[in-house]
């Protein structure tokens, strides 16, 4: 029996990251060629990537279906327990005054909250603790050529890797990231990167695991993506049930106020709008129901889940 179960965990081991014939596949050769005659690549250097890359089924699986909860994003208790606890919110207040400067030339810049931009380095990587240990190009080549609910997104992702790799000389063999191929402080996909990454130390380079760099580039992000300066975020609700039921909420749902009012949910303090984003918190023993604003939703336009931008949110209200 125990023969069996080490055999059984070896077979797995070596499922989890195997190579495979990628310059097999005709996408991988279409893709090659696209790169070749659209953006002047070498073939061979191509084809010499695609012999090192390494499958890894386990990121695959995390896109494989129908989202399932908890796979791409925690829950909410793990956020709380997690990232909301008191030695880390000690932790964000000691970076918040280790980087007070440049956060507030950030936030005068570009009209983002400090705390707010403290909240983005405190989820992404603690401030470059937990930048991740996955090689971004064997998590990008497997999510761009086997199939997922996200097939389309990692194969443009997969282009502008190679693309920003080029343009900063970096060597796409060897740098590392989450399991989705997101890197940096505040881990930026590579299109992303390319389009709002900002040198904000003044030191000439743009560099996405460099603190101060981070602050100027999710700034950045989130003012060309319409934040309003001073406006409302989210606010919590009278709901007194203890499990949100009859209405679906999300980072996405947005409802009249006239309507939510109808099930018992009404803002607990001043919220200008006529519409809000429905937003709960699954809790161990209940549920938190707030209502977002436009500026919650620019939250999400980074990472769509309503977890993740309340974390940022109750991270910037705990500071």
């Amino acid at each position: 029996m125990k023969k069996f179960i080490v055999w059984v965990l070896l077979g797995t081991l070596w499922v989890y990251a195997q190579k495979v014939d990628y310059l097999a596949q005709k996408e991988v050769q279409r893709f090659i060629n696209t790169m070749v005659m659209e953006h002047g690549f070498e073939r061979y250097h191509l084809e010499y990537l695609f012999t090192q890359a390494v499958f890894d089924v386990e990121t695959l699986n995390r896109y494989r279906g129908k989202r399932r909860p908890n796979t791409t994003d925690g829950t909410w208790v793990r956020y709380k327990t997690k990232l909301l606890d008191e030695a880390s919110m000690d932790y964000y207040r000691t970076k918040k005054r280790q980087y007070h400067a440049t956060l507030q030339r950030a936030s005068k810049d570009f009209g983002v909250p400090a705390d707010i931009l403290v909240g983005f380095l405190a989820i992404e990587s603690k401030f470059g603790k937990y930048t991740g240990d996955y090689k971004v190009w064997n998590s990008l080549t497997t999510l761009a050529f086997f199939n997922n609910r996200m097939q389309n997104f990692f194969y443009s992702e997969l282009k502008h890797y190679l693309l920003m790799c080029r343009e900063k000389n970096y060597d796409p063999l060897i740098v590392k990231g989450s399991f989705a191929g997101a890197m940096g402080a505040v881990q930026q996909m590579p299109s992303i990167m390319r389009k709002f990454l900002i040198d904000y130390n003044g030191d000439g380079k743009k560099n996405p695991w460099d603190i101060e760099d981070a602050i100027g580039s999710v700034a950045n992000f989130l003012h060309q993506k319409g934040w309003i300066e001073g406006g409302v975020i989210a606010v919590p609700t009278h709901f007194k049930g203890i499990r949100l039921g009859g209405i679906q909420a999300g980072y996405n749902r947005s409802y009249p106020l006239t309507l939510l009012k109808q099930y018992g949910i009404e803002p607990k303090s001043n919220f200008a709008y006529l519409n809000g984003y429905l937003l709960r918190l699954y809790d161990q023993k209940s549920d938190e129901v707030w209502l977002g604003a436009n500026n919650f939703r620019i939250l999400t336009r980074y990472n769509p889940s309503t977890n993740y931008g309340m974390a940022i949110f109750k991270i910037a209200q705990g500071l």
